[in-house]
C-alpha cells in the first residue's frame, strides 16, 4: 500500500473539498488517462486495487502512472467505545481528489487495451471517471 514515508504529524484534520484541481488535470506522462469528475478521497487500498487492476488487464506490456499519492491520515475509534477522550488512532492513508484531477495514465499499449483497462479501474474507485486521451494519440 502507498503510504507516506515520514510525516511532520501523526493526525489531521479533514480536508474540506470543494472546486476544481489547479494541477494535474493534464495527461502528461502517458498517453490515456483516468480523469476524476466529482470530489472524493480514495484510500491507499483503493488505488492499489486499481491499479493492480490496470497492470493485469494490460499483461504487464506498458507503462502505468499513478499520479495521486495518499498523504492525509484517516483515524478511528475503535469498535464499542464511548464518544468523546479524544481523536481516534491512525488507521490508515488517503488522497483527497477534485474534479479535473488525473488519477493514472496508460503508455507503450494500444488505445483499446488502455481504454478497457481504465474500464475495469474505474469499477475499484469510488468516485466517478472518464476516459481522456492525450491530443494526437486519437488513433
Amino acid at each position: 500500500m502507498l503510504a507516506p514515508k515520514k510525516v511532520v504529524y501523526r493526525k489531521r484534520q479533514k480536508c474540506r473539498l470543494k472546486g476544481n484541481a489547479r494541477s494535474g488535470f493534464m495527461v502528461a506522462f502517458g498517453e490515456v488517462g483516468l480523469k476524476c469528475v466529482e470530489h472524493g478521497k480514495l484510500s491507499s487500498q483503493q488505488i492499489e486495487a486499481a491499479r493492480v487492476a490496470i497492470m493485469r488487464h494490460i499483461k504487464r506490456g506498458g507503462q502505468v502512472f499513478i499520479r495521486v499519492f495518499p498523504d492525509i491520515p484517516v483515524t478511528a475509534k475503535p469498535a464499542e467505545v464511548r464518544q468523546g477522550k479524544g481523536k481516534g488512532a491512525p488507521v490508515g492513508w488517503c488522497a483527497p481528489v477534485k474534479p479535473g484531477r488525473i488519477l493514472y495514465e496508460v503508455k507503450g499499449v494500444s488505445l483499446e487495451l488502455a481504454k478497457e483497462a481504465m474500464t475495469r479501474a474505474m469499477h475499484k474507485l469510488p468516485v466517478k471517471t472518464v476516459i481522456v486521451v492525450k491530443e494526437g494519440h486519437e488513433s
